[in-house]
């Protein structure tokens, strides 16, 4: 990649079940050999989502995105505010999302998610709204047959009009919205309209090997008798405790080119994503364990002409906490080691600083640390001065 920014984060949680299976199982996987714990990308994603959205952080709601199948119960919404019919309106959308080659079910929901800016959206609205009279629903068919679904949807774009197609077409450009432009989408039905991502983000993997725990609970009746004894329900919940090693790698170029060249949003959106990265948190099971705990070891590195680069092999042979570290300490000097080696053997070094707890004392990390005594990166006080630094070297890299 032309300019590159990447996140290593390492992330001890206390007894939790973040992100489960289908049975309600933590997630896992075997690494090196054993089983680790694992939060999917996916999780990690829309927990981050999530954080953009309910904290302040100086963007607008316009420049974020949904994810939702309801798009026109969203579309009626607004062409009611614009002074529109609701049944007639509901009856328009349709009509145009048939247009664009969307099918809609008999719930007024689309075959799939969509990942769509709300801009994008509300460009759809405003161009229903002006194209009103020329949305006509196509005529019953004859005795009431019912079209193949393939033969429906022809049906649908044939009963627009080519002039409001195309400026149906014209408006999903991804809309500037920030969490498109980084983490990309696939509309099935108009490839032409896919977004690559910037950004990719691995599962997280715990740098040590993990051992599945189960929770025995029980209830009880507040309103039982005194003389009736026994629980009123009982049940078992898996759990897990990990040091996660935590990966993300960006594309700048990529994000700002999704951003349709907006430098000034592109920067803001990095401001606002790269807090809510280190900052957020899954939500599975928090109810139950309250399991909010901050990152305690986090890199951030702006590198030029360089391939993305996952330390998750410095952890191929799980750490083991001793008598001077804790699992997160030794993770950090066992990520430190292979950050080193990788960069004497490939070069392609960046501008990388360092935030990490006062629990990963300098002294002990030197004491374990038996190759080197230099540490990566240049320590930061705290996640403020983390993001600035690294803003700042974007900017120069990037001459902006």
């Amino acid at each position: 990649m032309k300019h590159l920014l990447e996140i290593h984060i390492l992330q001890n949680f206390a007894p939790s079940n973040l992100n489960r299976d289908d049975t309600g199982s933590p997630k896992d996987a075997i690494f090196g050999g054993v089983r680790r714990g694992r939060i999917s990308s996916q999780c990690l994603k829309r927990a981050a989502r999530e954080y953009v959205r309910n904290h302040p952080n100086g963007l607008p709601q316009e420049v974020l995105a949904w994810r939702t199948k309801r798009l026109v119960q969203v579309l009626v919404d607004q062409l009611e505010a614009k002074g529109r019919n609701k049944e007639e309106a509901r009856q328009k959308v349709v009509q145009a999302l048939g247009g664009m080659g969307l099918k809609v079910d008999e719930e007024d929901k689309t075959q799939y998610l969509l990942f769509l800016g709300k801009q994008e959206i509300a460009k759809i609205a405003d161009l229903i709204h002006q194209h009103w009279d020329g949305l006509v629903a196509p005529q019953a068919e004859e005795e009431g047959a019912k079209k193949k679904a393939k033969e429906a949807k022809k049906a649908a774009k044939e009963a627009v009009s080519v002039e409001i197609k195309k400026a149906l077409g014209s408006v999903l450009d991804g809309g500037k919205a920030l969490d498109v432009a980084l983490f990309g989408r696939m509309l099935a039905d108009l490839p032409e309209k896919n977004q690559d991502a910037a950004c990719q983000v691995a599962h997280a993997i715990s740098t040590h090997a993990v051992e599945r725990e189960f929770d025995f609970y029980t209830a009880v009746d507040d309103l039982k008798p005194d003389d009736n004894s026994g629980a009123d329900m009982i049940g078992t919940v898996e759990f897990n405790s990990a040091c996660f090693y935590r990966y993300v790698a960006i594309d700048l170029e990529k994000l700002r080119e999704n951003l349709q060249g907006d430098t000034g949003l592109m920067l803001k959106g990095l401001e606002a994503f790269l807090k809510a990265t280190v900052k957020a948190k899954p939500s599975g099971k928090q109810n139950s364990f309250a399991a909010h705990n901050d990152p305690e070891y986090v890199l951030f590195t702006v590198r030029q002409e360089a391939d993305p680069r996952s330390l998750a092999n410095a952890f191929e042979k799980p750490v083991r906490p001793n008598r001077n570290l804790s699992l997160t300490a030794a993770s950090a000097v066992r990520l430190e080691q292979k950050w080193r080696w990788l960069e004497a053997c490939y070069g392609e070094a960046g501008k990388t600083f360092r935030l990490n707890a006062p629990e990963i004392d300098e002294a002990d990390f030197r004491r374990n640390d038996k190759d080197e005594n230099q540490r990566v990166g240049e320590p930061v006080a705290d996640l403020k001065t983390l993001i600035e630094k690294t803003l700042e070297a974007v900017r120069a890299q990037m001459g902006v």
